[in-house]
Order: structure tokens, then C-alpha cells, then sequence
């Protein structure tokens, strides 16, 4: 009995975390308008953002992950996400956009 608690616990567990790598990422394009690394902040313009049933436009987002200003530069075609995390737009992923 207890061998075939332990196995099903593991199948649960080991489906619980494929689920979690098979979720796509939904992510938006935008051009890079401003970085502003002493504020944590970003200018971009941006098309739709699903997730946050956003229309194009463009807005300041708050940048919390300090690493991810390495990927941010004035004048680059980005994807990315954003969550709204505690009253705030946030980025929170950020890939070079593929030339076109």
C-alpha cells in the first residue's frame, strides 16, 4: 500500500511540473523608447498584451529584475511580458525580437 501511495504521489508531482514547462509564453512586441535604470523603468511601444487585455500604445513599465536591462536598449524590437504586480505594470521577460 504504501509503495503504491508513494508512485502515484511521484506521477502527480512529475504531471504537475510538465504542466508547468508546456505552458507557452504569450508574449508582446514593442520597440524600446527609453531606458531609465536609475528609476527601474522602461518606456516601450508596445502592440496588444493579451494578458492584461492591453491595446497597443505606449506606456512606462516598471522594471524589477535588474538583469533584464541587459537586454534593453533605445531603438530595439523586444518581445516580452508583463504582469500588473501589486498596482504596477511590470516586465518580466524580455527576448530579442527575431529580424524581419
Amino acid at each position: 500500500m504504501k509503495k503504491i501511495l508513494t508512485t502515484t504521489l511521484m506521477v502527480l508531482v512529475t504531471s504537475f511540473a510538465m504542466a508547468q514547462t508546456v505552458v507557452p509564453k504569450d508574449m508582446a512586441e514593442a520597440e524600446v523608447r527609453k531606458v531609465d535604470k536609475e528609476a527601474k523603468k522602461v518606456t516601450l511601444k508596445h502592440g496588444p498584451i493579451k494578458n492584461l487585455d492591453m491595446p497597443g500604445m505606449t506606456m512606462v513599465f516598471q522594471v524589477r529584475d535588474e538583469k533584464l536591462f541587459d537586454k534593453l536598449a533605445a531603438g530595439e524590437k523586444i518581445k516580452f511580458t508583463a504582469e500588473q504586480l501589486q498596482g504596477a505594470f511590470v516586465v518580466t521577460d524580455v527576448e530579442k525580437a527575431e529580424a524581419k
